[in-house]
Parts: structure tokens; sequence; C-alpha cells
């Protein structure tokens, strides 16, 4: 071959190993590209999914994870909606793809979030196992004031699954746990007193002990009037209101949970369940059924929501 062929030839190479580069750049975006794209419409179903269009939120998050196979966000976001729809095994396999896929700073949050899924349907096995887990990280890790959140959370996990000593046992362990916070100040050791006697006056009402729920519930508002923590005084109606259904006091039960309804700054599934409950209880099925389908209106994936959303979904199930 003659030396300008050649050059001829090297030159074609070069031009089309060049022109195919720049085609499967622009068919294939950098990794770092896709996962921006992926992320973005996590966020879009995030807002579709606090808005009640799980499905359209799914969507969503299924292209995310084919755009981003991986992508934390988007297996914690699909693994929320599907429990929110009560499909709990799918929900599951994908909050438990996250905790896999989880980093060290995560992982608590993954963990808890697949408790949560647990306590849907009550497995407390299983939720009791990551809830666990979580707390011993974050223990570990000297994160005492998120360690003792997950104590709690697994406590009201037990109490309102029907388990009231392994509540009081985990509610004794995130008291104590707070207590070991550097540096408490005074209004701080009274937010975690406080905290205490509302839960030991929930946990002696579910074992009906009403003279000690009672007493609890005294010493939780005396907790208050001390004024150290005025944000907490919100949710005393709530702790009343529940202390009174199980005991029985429907009246009662009915003023204080009307009023917990009114001073939250937004609508909580459980004060909204208790308060069906009440007007059940009352004979008033009417505003019970309102409250049933308040509760269905509300996307948030915590321990309340998981006790709230299968009441509600089964009484309006039993109207239909």
């Amino acid at each position: 071959m003659k030396p300008t062929s050649r050059a001829f030839v090297l030159v074609s190479i070069t031009l089309l190993i060049s022109g195919v580069a720049q085609l499967a750049q622009t068919a294939a975006p950098p990794a770092s590209s896709k996962t921006a794209d992926a992320l973005e419409l996590v966020k879009q179903g995030q807002k579709l999914n606090s808005e009640g269009k799980q499905d359209e939120a799914i969507a969503l998050y299924e292209r995310a994870l084919q755009m981003s196979p991986n992508l934390y966000q988007a297996e914690m976001a699909e693994g929320v909606a599907l429990d929110l729809e009560g499909k709990y095994a799918p929900a599951r396999q994908h909050l438990s793809k996250a905790v896999e896929i989880a980093t060290p700073e995560q992982k608590p949050g993954a963990l808890r979030t697949l408790a949560v899924s647990y306590a849907f349907e009550c497995n407390l096995d299983k939720a009791s196992e990551y809830d666990r887990q979580a707390f011993d990280l974050l223990y570990n890790a000297a994160k005492i004031e998120d360690a003792a959140g997950a104590a709690n959370e697994l406590a009201r996990i037990y109490l309102e699954c029907g388990d009231a000593d392994n509540a009081f046992q985990w509610y004794q362990t995130g008291h104590l746990t707070a207590l070991k916070l550097p540096n408490l100040t005074p209004a701080q050791k009274d937010l975690w007193e406080f905290r205490w006697e509302s839960a030991m006056a929930r946990v002696r009402a579910r074992q009906g002990r009403k003279e000690e729920a009672q007493q609890h519930l005294a010493a939780a508002k005396a907790i208050l009037d001390k004024g150290g923590n005025p944000d907490q005084a919100r949710f005393y109606p709530y702790i009343a209101g529940y202390v009174a259904l199980y005991g029985g006091d429907y009246k009662t039960a009915l003023a204080e949970l009307q009023q917990a309804n009114q001073k939250a700054d937004q609508k909580d599934a459980f004060v909204l369940v208790l308060l069906a409950q009440a007007y059940e209880k009352s004979g008033d099925k009417a505003k019970a059924m309102d409250c049933y389908k308040q509760v269905l209106t509300i996307n948030n994936h915590a321990p309340t929501n998981a006790f709230a959303r299968p009441l509600a979904r089964k009484a309006l199930a039993g109207q239909s």
C-alpha cells in the first residue's frame, strides 16, 4: 500500500472511532447524569405519594430504578408507597434492598423504615428485629438521642400491637438511654420525664390499671406546668384522650381527642383513629366513618399511620 493510501486509511479509522465514541456518549449519558435524572424522578414521585397518588408515584420510582439500579432513595420511596397501598410483601422487598445498599449513615433510618413496614401488620418479631438493630447502631455510634427515639418507637409498636409488657421494657430503655445525654439541661430532662410519664400513662391504660394510668397522666401534666417545654403542651389532650378511651370514659375521650385534633399543626392519623373509636363507642357511627376517611388522606410512613391506616381500611370496608 502506498504511504498516501495508508495515511488515508488511518485517518478514516480515526474519524470512524471518534464518531462511534461521540455516538456512544450521546446514546449513554454519564452515570452521574443518570443518577441525577433518577433522583429527580424520585422527588416527583414523593410529591405524588404525598397527594395520595401511589400508583403514579410507583411508576416514577420504577423508571428511576431502570435508569439507576440500586438507587437507595428509589428503593426506599417505592417501599413506602407500596406499604401505603397495603402491598406489604413487595414493599418489604424494596425496603430490604434499601437496607442492603444503604451507607452506614443511611442504615439506621432504613432499618427503622423496614420495622415500620412490619408494624402495618403487627409482625412484632420482624419489627423488633430491625428496630433493635437500628437502636444498637445508633447507641454504638454515640447518637444517644436518636437511639432513645428508636427504643421509644419500638415500644410504641409493641404497645399498639397489644404487647404492653414489652412496650414497658422498651420505653424504659428509651428513657434510661436519653438520660445518658451529656450536659442534659433541666428542660431536656423534663422533656424526657414528660415522655416517660406519658408513655406509662398509656401502658397502664392498656393494662387496665386505671388508677396508675391517671397518676402518670397527672405527673405528665405537672411537668408541663413547669413551663420548660411549652411545645409539648399540644400532646397532652391526645394522651388524656387515650387514657380515657382505654379506661372506658368515652365522653372525656371525645372531648380530649377533639381538642387534640384541633390543636395539631397537621392531621395526625393516630389521633383520628382514636377519635373514630371514641365516636363508635359513643354510638355516632357517621362521625366515626368520617374520621376513618380522613385517616386515608394521610400519606406519611410512620408508626402512627402503620397502626391507623389498616384500622381505617377495615372499618370502611365493612361499610361497603
